[in-house]
């Protein structure tokens, strides 16, 4: 298998080289992952993107909520360096707030020991010294873009306790806008941005000084889509995921020029009114999907997306993500073409890079000039496209005619033969027993069912209850030392769950796992309290 397909470098990062990584984080974002199964953090979304980023290590972070410049170390020299100017107080940072409070005084420091208290930090008698100096930068007034009077203030916090500036800014009588946890007026962000930090180069040991502007008013859902996608090569993502995005039940994806809108029910008024449904130069054209519990009593008619406004797309019409090109049609029926929340798992085979030391490309331990891959369930062969470019033969199956030929056209999109690759159509379950019998085997092997299926040779198929036979079928087909990816988008199948169940058959098979990595959904499809995660992935090199 060949090194893999090059994406170019996120835009939020601000800055690399040998030794440092800087970064522009956007607001809603963790600096690292809460918990094992929640949403990737921008450490970990970054850690595992390239090969190269596989040490990056966190030497400072911000809260959730805060927006701005953020560093990461690549080597040992850096983290040594860095880790001993923070703990010798030799970094500098500036941090921009809003408040719609007057301060009352120009300049002031504050200092408190900070201590836990709940969800909140407080000041009090014990806790860990904290000391923040504050500048106001504008007197109230009508800040750009933002239809309330607020004051600009710069902050500077002399030691790194969590939540130590909004603390400081709540006890001294002007709470952040945004930040009601501490007293300040709702907004649709917390309005704390870190906007300059300066620190010695651990390499140089000259000073270095990196920055980023901030427009608080900005929608933050595209804000955080900006700083993820580069539109040179992706034109096509989630733009509103429900509760996560304040819009529980209303889900809008980018697709090339078009909006799709999907909901369980029509359109409301707002929704109509709303900024990511309104038209735009980039996507004029609107349709809208209704959601349906019920696809299989329903017609192709009724279950494809209707034009809201604009022209109606043609029959056929292609996206591009990470620089490969899709068709799509909002004429074949609930699904258009492409799942987007699989566009991260799309980029791994394209760029052979799983996660940290973790390389597909590995895989190629054999005599054959070509890995060969196995996509079951294969839809319109998305997976199967990206992992040739990478530099596999794949063998694509599915129970679908019409989506294998689908798949072909994609093939023939991105300059790749489909006759120097197979698709095969029949049930998955009954041919996996076939390839097995020819003695067929694969180097990974790509497992992503819909939620239920159903056919006359293998009967009614529950990812929640069933996954665990179909690893047990898949196994005989790959080869030791070879990857299996396994995905699932059943909503109501815990993490836990679902990773003991493929754990289960892959020691009943006899077999062992060497490497394991987990992966949620990408970060346009944020992961809240309201809006819980649903798409699990797995991939497995199995021995």
């Amino acid at each position: 298998m060949t090194v893999g397909q090059t994406i170019s470098i996120p835009p939020c990062v601000l800055h690399e080289d040998e030794h440092l990584i800087v970064v522009n984080k956007p607001a809603g974002w963790n600096t690292h992952a809460p918990s094992p199964y929640a949403g990737e953090g921008i450490y970990d979304w970054l850690k595992h993107r390239e090969p190269r980023w596989s040490n990056l290590a966190i030497i400072h972070r911000l809260d959730k909520e805060t927006s701005g410049v953020l560093v990461f170390g690549k080597s040992p020299l850096a983290n040594r360096s860095l880790t001993e100017q923070f703990a010798g107080r030799e970094v500098r940072k500036k941090y921009l707030l809003l408040t719609d409070s007057e301060p009352r005084q120009r300049e002031l420091t504050a200092k408190s020991k900070i201590i836990r208290a709940g969800e909140r930090y407080a000041s009090g008698v014990h806790g860990e010294e904290a000391e923040t100096r504050f500048e106001v930068r504008t007197q109230k007034s009508q800040v750009r873009n933002l239809k309330t009077s607020c004051c600009e203030v710069f902050a500077e916090p002399l030691t790194g306790r969590t939540h130590q500036i909004r603390v400081h800014a709540a006890d001294n009588g002007f709470p952040i806008l945004g930040d009601t946890l501490y007293g300040g007026t709702a907004f649709p962000r917390v309005c704390l941005h870190a906007a300059k930090i300066v620190f010695k180069h651990p390499a140089s040991g000259e000073e270095v000084k990196f920055a980023a502007p901030v427009d608080f008013a900005a929608d933050g859902r595209l804000a955080l889509r900006n700083a993820i996608i580069d539109p040179s090569e992706t034109d096509s993502f989630r733009i509103t995921h429900g509760a996560s995005d304040g819009w529980p039940g209303w889900f809008v994806e980018q697709l090339g020029e078009f909006l799709l809108s999907q909901s369980e029910s029509a359109l409301t008024e707002a929704q109509r009114e709303h900024p990511t449904s309104r038209p735009s130069p980039l996507a004029p054209r609107l349709y809208h999907k209704t959601l349906s519990r019920h696809v299989r009593r329903t017609t192709t008619a009724e279950t494809s997306p209707q034009l809201v406004t604009g022209d109606a797309a043609p029959e056929r019409f292609v996206i591009q993500e990470n620089g490969v090109k899709f068709e799509m049609s909002f004429s074949e029926g609930y699904s258009v073409g492409l799942f987007l929340d699989q566009r991260e798992n799309r980029r791994r085979l394209l760029t052979n890079h799983i996660a940290a030391n973790f390389d597909l490309a590995s895989i190629a331990q054999s005599t054959k000039p070509r890995a060969e891959i196995l996509n079951t369930f294969a839809y319109t062969c998305g997976f199967s496209v990206c992992a040739s470019l990478a530099g596999a033969r794949t063998t694509s199956l599915d129970l679908s005619k019409k989506y294998l030929e689908w798949g072909k056209r994609n093939f023939a999109l991105n300059g790749l033969d489909p006759a120097q690759h197979d698709f095969i159509y029949g049930d998955t379950f009954d041919w996996m027993r076939r390839l097995s019998k020819k003695g067929r085997a694969f180097d990974a092997i790509i497992l992503d069912p819909p939620t239920f299926s159903q056919s006359k040779e293998s009967g009614i198929f529950r990812a929640e209850k069933d996954y665990g036979k179909l690893v047990t079928a898949a196994l005989p087909l790959l080869k030791p030392n070879g990857v299996l990816f396994a995905s699932t988008n059943a909503a109501y199948l815990l993490p836990e769950k679902f990773l003991d169940q493929i754990a289960e058959a892959v020691r009943s098979a006899r077999r062992k796992i060497l490497q394991q990595h987990y992966v949620p959904q990408p970060p346009d499809f944020p992961i809240s309290r309201d809006e819980p995660a649903y798409l699990k992935t797995v991939w497995l090199r199995v021995g």
